[in-house]
């Protein structure tokens, strides 16, 4: 995202166009999914010194503009994306932590709570599990390695 854009989604949302916001709004579009340290580090390359405190405070003030969308998942920091209009999920890798987007299908059911013991439901969270290719893979080689290790060892216990 370049810096026009971040400031048109900005003065949209009735913010402050500030150096910080600026920056921290295009890391996020620069790199989705992204932790606040990762975030940090590509604010900085941009304009400098900035705390991570200003940082933090940036993203909240994103996330209640509805600007950036903060992605909690179990053991593991927040993670932030620009917010966009289309109906996604996440996929995560169990292993490594990956997150990538899945496209909802058009027409998909909405989820609605079963019970929703008297609250008024407003949002739905949905994340697939599983292993990323690299960690399918790698897990490939350990399992093939493993099967190597013991073959050989049963070989030497017949001797």
């Amino acid at each position: 995202m370049i810096e026009t854009e971040a400031r048109t989604l900005l003065r949209g949302a009735s913010l402050r166009v500030t150096r910080p916001r600026v920056a921290v709004l295009s890391a996020v579009h620069e790199a989705p999914h992204s932790d606040v340290s990762t975030l940090l580090a590509l604010v900085r390359t941009r304009i400098g010194a900035v705390s991570t405190q200003a940082v933090y405070d940036v993203l909240k003030t994103l996330v209640d503009a509805g600007l950036a969308r903060r992605i909690d998942l179990p053991n593991s920091p927040a993670r932030y994306e620009g917010q966009s209009r289309d109906d996604h999920r996440h996929v995560v890798c169990r292993t490594c932590g990956t997150i990538a987007d899945v496209d909802v299908p058009q027409g998909s059911p909405r989820l609605d709570a079963p019970q929703d013991h008297g609250f008024a439901v407003d949002h739905v969270e949905v994340t697939y599990w599983g292993l990323c290719p690299g960690c399918r893979t790698d897990r490939g080689r350990r399992d093939l390695e493993s099967v190597h290790a013991s073959f050989h060892t049963e070989e030497q216990d017949n001797f």
